[in-house]
């Protein structure tokens, strides 16, 4: 496992400082503002969610468009696209005072974090290595662990110093100034499967088109597991303020214990690249979201302060199975040529799923739903469609066989 990480270090460390940055974009991150920006702009917790449902649901339908960019130009050129808009997103964040300034800030966090650095980290990889791409995928994707461990700690050390907005401020510092030159110097030579690696047990799919893709009855139920990580875990930590006061636990610990799901994440990523390599992605898809139900079962029944741990830990193996199975999965179903413009239906998917979770159990909270029956009902998603997903696999292989 080192000789490969020292043999790839370059296209691996590149990819796993995108995946670190695209924190800056995702719901875990801007959620720590969600308190001071309600308080500014006058905003209920469904006011708020619907802003945010909005801005995300722009970023959703942009990025099938945007997305393809990673299919005509090179990694190092979308890159230097990419990250500076990143930074631009997090300057309007910290200088909005308007309503409307908000939205577009956080479209653009939205679109270029958790939109536009995972897609070109993920598709890079997945064309950057063939035998090895469950294994590559792997590391790539503990940036999203590392970035979930420290970055949301940080933020509110920060803020308690010196202000929300500066915080977002010194971010857009830090993607420009610090992550922008070393990304791109890392990511200027695209890898190419190299001959000697060792055969490849699990055979990519035929090149489908994207108007292939969207006529295939497999794709639609694929998705409904796909989107339900993005929906949920969204939610969850869009209201996170709103659980902790409702449980009566302490926000700074509930930051801290993002750390203990890096570090369960960091170990079940590591084991899913390998698990994927030995047997496919296609044979694991069923697995993957019975870990994220049991997390949904725990925060939802359990008002213990010890139900932060309890759900990190099996948040922790979600996404270290989720991630890097989704990841890896695509051209085993769909191929590689056309696997960008695919890539970017599927985050766009995913990503409207997040923009619907926190809009919509935001207004269920102001119609007095409970929250945590909410999180109960996410639970049992995850195991119901965990049956859909067994029919997915014994088609997909099924028309392999062929």
């Amino acid at each position: 496992m080192l000789g490969f990480v020292r043999e790839n270090g370059r296209w691996i460390a590149g990819g796993f400082l995108l995946t670190l940055g695209s924190t800056f974009g995702q719901t875990s991150f801007i959620s720590l503002s969600a308190g001071h920006i309600r308080e500014e702009y006058g905003l209920s917790h469904g006011g708020f969610g619907t802003v945010y449902m909005v801005a995300t649901l722009a970023s959703a339908f942009t990025l099938p468009t945007f997305g393809q960019i990673v299919d005509r130009r090179t990694v190092r050129n979308v890159v230097l696209l990419v990250v500076p808009m990143l930074g631009v997103a997090a300057l309007a964040m910290a200088l909005s005072q308007h309503l409307v300034t908000l939205l577009i800030a956080i479209y653009l966090l939205r679109l270029f974090g958790q939109g536009m650095m995972v897609h070109v980290a993920y598709t890079a990889a997945a064309r950057w290595f063939s035998a090895q791409r469950g294994r590559a995928l792997s590391f790539i994707i503990l940036g999203h662990n590392a970035g979930d461990a420290v970055l949301p700690f940080c933020f509110v050390s920060i803020v308690a110093a010196i202000g929300w907005r500066n915080g977002w401020l010194l971010a857009a510092g830090i993607l420009v100034f610090a992550a922008l030159p070393v990304i791109a110097m890392l990511v200027r030579i695209d890898r190419q499967p190299s001959a000697s690696e060792p055969p490849r047990r699990i055979v990519d799919a035929r090149d489908w088109t994207r108007r292939e893709v969207v006529r295939d009855p497999v794709f639609y139920l694929a998705m409904m597991g796909v989107m339900a990580p993005g929906f949920i875990v969204t939610t969850v930590f869009f209201h996170q303020v709103y659980l902790v006061e409702l449980r009566g636990w302490s926000l700074e610990l509930f930051a801290a214990s993002f750390a203990l799901t890096a570090l369960v994440n960091s170990g079940f990523t590591l084991v899913s690249g390998q698990l994927i390599d030995r047997f496919s992605g296609v044979a694991l898809f069923p697995y993957v979201l019975l870990p994220l139900g049991a997390a949904c079962f725990v925060l939802g029944l359990v008002e213990a302060q010890w139900a932060v741990a309890a759900f990190m830990i099996f948040l922790g193996i979600s996404n270290g199975l989720t991630t890097t199975l989704f990841g890896a999965v695509w051209p085993e179903i769909y191929g590689l040529k056309h696997l960008g413009s695919i890539r970017a239906l599927i985050v766009s998917a995913t990503v409207f799923a997040s923009a619907a979770g926190p809009g919509l159990t935001g207004v269920l909270i102001d119609a007095g739903v409970p929250y945590p029956a909410q999180i109960v009902a996410m639970g049992l998603y995850c195991v119901l469609i965990s049956g859909v997903l067994f029919y997915v696999t014994r088609r997909v292989e099924a028309r392999a066989a062929v």
